[in-house]
């Protein structure tokens, strides 16, 4: 493990895996995601190991060995960690995973992070219509609530039933899982997730100049085994985007088979391969 000190006085915690002389990717986890989670350890090494890249996988702050500002909650915060991130381990593209991915496209839009090279979107829950699942647009008032309570079974039952929409029978049967208790353990991090994406969940059509600051070659990526909600987020996202690819996998879902996953990411931040072509899209 390798620390930083962010300028703000936080620690962030990472994990570099050096695979070659393909370029820098940082991971950027999701909600209830971090460094350790199983399927981020598998990417990172599989990048690594098949496509030359340098691997870094770090704890988003407030999550594994990160330190957090409790009840400081704003998306700018999360993209001068990452500014700090990449000063520290040099230029490198993003790979971010749901709320992940809406960081990691933030953070490009920001412009305040000039060495970023590229953007990989996994399924960024992007909430453009009605057809689906909409959060409430209040939905911060009783997280925070409950995230100062101190109760992490609540509150993760409540992201998950409120903020992601996952029908509540399989909420309540996970409480009985192994994993549980990972999920309690980053519970008060969720708030992080919400402040990424909750302007891009109200059910709205995302519009081209809110992302013009987007300039770099981004893959938008969905598994054609997901929700209509996130396939349909990873579409009007693409097509958005200054210069953005668009792919739809079979047999992948938002839980992915990492070695679907794998060939495409690894090709388009190595450049080889089918996936390596960072033209512009016309749309």
């Amino acid at each position: 493990m390798e620390t930083i000190t962010t300028p703000a006085g936080n620690t962030l915690a990472f994990d570099r895996i050096a695979g070659g002389d393909a370029g820098t990717v940082i991971l950027v986890g999701g909600a209830f995601s971090y460094r350790k989670f199983p399927k981020m350890v598998e990417l990172a090494e599989k990048l690594a190991a098949e496509y030359r890249l340098t691997v870094v996988n770090y704890d988003r702050r407030g999550r594994g060995d990160s330190t957090d500002t409790p009840g400081v909650y704003d998306v700018e915060n999360e993209i001068d960690d990452l500014a700090a991130l990449v000063a520290a381990v040099g230029p490198a593209a993003l790979y971010g995973w749901s709320s992940g991915a809406g960081l990691a496209l933030r953070a490009a839009q920001s412009g305040r992070i000039p060495d970023v090279t590229g953007v990989v979107a996994f399924e960024p829950p992007f909430v453009v219509n009605h057809e689906n699942f909409v959060p409430a647009t209040d939905l911060a008032i009783e997280l925070h609530r409950l995230i100062d309570s101190g109760d992490r079974s609540k509150t993760v039952r409540f992201y998950m039933k409120k903020a992601m929409g996952i029908p509540g029978f399989f909420v309540e049967t996970m409480r009985f899982t192994p994993f549980w208790k990972n999920l309690q353990a980053t519970a008060a991090a969720t708030a992080h997730d919400w402040a990424v994406m909750a302007p891009f969940m109200r059910g709205e059509a995302l519009r081209a100049e809110d992302w013009s600051g987007v300039k770099v070659p981004t893959l938008v990526a969905a598994g054609a085994k997901s929700d209509a909600l996130l396939r349909t987020g990873a579409r009007a996202i693409a097509e958005v985007l200054p210069n953005a690819r668009h792919i739809e996998l079979a047999k992948l879902s938002h839980n992915p088979n990492i070695a679907i996953l794998t060939p495409p990411t690894g090709e388009f931040l190595s450049g080889t391969g089918e996936y390596a072509d960072f033209s512009p899209v016309t749309h």
